[in-house]
């Protein structure tokens, strides 16, 4: 569950673009006001109240007619790394303020692009004010993920995602114990094959207490990795079947490996005396045949559903941004 990569995003964003628009056109269009040109509490408050109802607002300025920044960037959220800076600068050549200049009325905004500031994914609303003084422009800089998170409710979920992803680590950290312990049981029944003084006659059974040890560390690795790729290193898009069917794809692949690969060996031990256990060996071979039909089932119609459900899922508005 880490952060969402800037494709997903930018694939969240295509999809609700028309959405996410009107949203921050509304809110921009709510702040803007004369007063902001010419009364520095006004300009705080507006702060205060974006940051309060809006917490994917990043940045707060205002431009003159020519596009020279007449504020310092005014930061909606704390600790922004580009507070206060930009006083002076010209901004005349930067794609937000070319939209706003070409457009007569109503909010401007880019399309995503990096922060030079925050390093983040981010867009940029604009629009036009008349004050006393003339024609000025404000600003907003909003993070694009926390914008998306905000439109679709995740908010929420998404102060939870440390706790859980402490959670899982500390469970990954559980089997890869446990897979050092069963790799332990192995090395030390190994040694004992070289070592034993035994029966002659059992030691070609021996090997494969050996062989079933390394097959089931290599089973509870292979749940742990997923674990901790799925669940920690990776983000896992809660709205969308395919990331719950990827994992349960993948779980279910590592324990059809782990059986196939234990009905082999009691097949493999009844071929070398052992009898008694062929009948299990192939009932764990037809369970494999079983799981491997399931899962392909599974796959096979949960993919379907979801191309049913986007196909019809209404198409975003494909005009420009602004």
């Amino acid at each position: 569950m880490a952060s969402p990569s800037t494709l997903a995003v930018i694939e969240r964003y295509e999809e609700y673009r028309h959405a996410l628009n009107g949203l921050i056109a509304s809110i921009v269009t709510g702040i803007a006001s004369p007063a902001l040109f010419d009364d520095a509490g006004a300009r705080s408050e507006a702060v205060r109240c974006a940051g309060r109802h809006y917490p994917f607002v990043d940045l707060l300025y205002l431009l003159d007619e020519t596009g020279v920044q007449t504020t310092p960037n005014l930061p909606v959220r704390r600790n922004h790394p580009a507070a206060g800076r930009g006083l002076g600068a010209s901004r005349a050549q930067r794609p937000y303020f070319t939209l706003a200049h070409a457009q007569s009325e109503g909010v401007a905004i880019t399309a995503p692009y990096l922060s030079n500031a925050s390093g983040l994914l981010c867009i940029t609303a604009i629009v036009r004010v008349q004050h006393a003084e003339g024609t000025g422009y404000l600003v907003l800089d909003i993070d694009l993920a926390e914008a998306v998170a905000f439109l679709m409710g995740d908010a929420s979920r998404k102060r939870f995602v440390p706790f859980f992803k402490a959670v899982y680590s500390v469970i990954v950290a559980g089997l890869f114990a446990v897979v050092l312990l069963l790799g332990y049981a192995a090395l030390v029944e190994l040694t004992e094959i070289f070592i034993s003084t035994g029966d002659p006659a059992d030691l070609h059974l021996k090997p494969f207490g050996v062989i079933i040890f390394l097959t089931l560390g290599l089973a509870v690795f292979d749940l742990g990795k997923t674990i901790l790729e799925e669940e920690v290193l990776m983000h896992k898009d809660v709205y969308r079947h395919s990331s719950t069917r990827r994992t349960i794809t993948r779980f279910m692949a590592a324990i059809l490996i782990a059986v196939s690969i234990e009905g082999l060996l009691l097949m493999f031990k009844s071929a070398v005396g052992d009898g008694e256990h062929v009948t299990d060996g192939v009932w764990m071979m037809a369970a494999a045949v079983g799981l491997l039909i399931g899962l392909g089932l599974y796959v096979y119609l949960g993919a379907r559903a979801e191309q049913i459900l986007l196909s019809q899922k209404p198409k975003p508005d494909t005009m420009k941004a602004g």
